[in-house]
């Protein structure tokens, strides 16, 4: 029987928010709620917490979840995934973002989905943009795709680009795809990817999926209506304090 893990990189450190995974969101911190929406994922058998911080961890463990301790010295939240995974009997392993308090579990079965049916050594996902302030967002991480739903690059600009059609109508025009930042590994591939050297396009867009694009690999996009929602400011704390209480 396949065996699929999830991984929750949940690091203390946070330059804008210290302590994030262990915030308070609604009376449970930011990192439970985050566990609780990747337990309920049908694809998905075992949960882990990756964590550098024994507070984290202890956390984890008080409301009934597994952690693991890390090195604090990972320079990516995929790293940090690969230490956990190399110590699981897993078959593949799905990265979660640790600070998606409000993680939609169908959109870890699409990611798995993809990974299990088509050739790829890895899946994420995608959902169609809407919105001109996000277009040319340098925090919205945008994607393109081969005519089979293979990744042909992702990028902070806006792609594609559309020549000779005025930018208020480019929405109109094409179809844009915001990057979901959720993936799922076939577990030896992980491990190939945690020890290539990061690469020219990587370090120039500060964008990690890119490594296994320029080493050559296919990545599968699995299209999705999730509206990913991620704390990474206080304003978005606020955000999602707001998003709960009106629940």
């Amino acid at each position: 029987m396949t065996e699929v893990v999830a991984v929750i990189p949940a690091r203390y450190g946070s330059r804008r928010l210290p302590g994030k995974p262990l915030l308070d969101v609604g009376g449970k911190p930011l990192v439970r709620w985050v566990w609780e929406r990747a337990c309920m994922a049908e694809a998905v058998r075992r949960v882990v917490v990756a964590t550098d911080d024994p507070r984290v961890a202890k956390v984890v463990e008080g409301f009934g979840g597994e952690a693991v301790l890390t090195s604090p010295e990972h320079p990516s939240g995929t790293d940090r995934v690969a230490e956990v995974a190399k110590g699981l009997s897993a078959d593949f392993v799905v990265n979660v973002q640790g600070d998606e308090p409000f993680l939609d579990p169908e959109v870890v079965d699409q990611v798995v989905e993809r990974v299990l049916k088509l050739d790829a050594p890895m899946a994420t996902a995608a959902k169609r943009l809407n919105d001109p302030k996000q277009l040319w967002d340098p925090s919205v991480v945008k994607v393109v795709l081969d005519l089979e739903g293979y990744a042909l690059y992702f990028s902070r600009s806006p792609i594609p680009f559309l020549r000779d059609v005025p930018e208020e109508g480019w929405l109109e025009k094409a179809k844009f795809l915001r990057h979901i930042g959720i993936y799922a590994y076939r577990k030896d591939f992980l491990m190939t990817l945690s020890g290539l050297p990061p690469t020219p396009l990587e370090l120039s867009e500060k964008l990690e999926q890119l490594r296994a694009l320029e080493h050559g690999y296919k990545i599968a996009v699995a299209e999705t209506e999730y509206e990913s929602f991620s704390v990474d400011t206080p304003e978005d704390l606020r955000r999602a304090r707001e998003m709960v209480c009106g629940r």
